[in-house]
């Protein structure tokens, strides 16, 4: 199943459009982030890992 979202993300004052993409397959639990993340998007790995838990993911 393949999902795309479109969101924003704000930079001091600027907006920024970011586009989200989705891909769950059978197989063991794992998520990649690419692109350039920074720190905060690094670290939002346990958030994500407790979003998957909670839902059964």
């Amino acid at each position: 199943m393949v999902a795309r979202i479109s969101t924003i993300a704000f930079q001091g004052i600027d907006v920024l459009n970011i586009d989200v993409q989705v891909s769950f397959n059978p197989g063991l639990p794992a998520f990649t982030i690419v692109g350039l993340p920074d720190k905060a998007v690094g670290e939002s790995r346990e958030r994500v890992r407790t979003a998957q838990l909670n839902h059964m993911i």
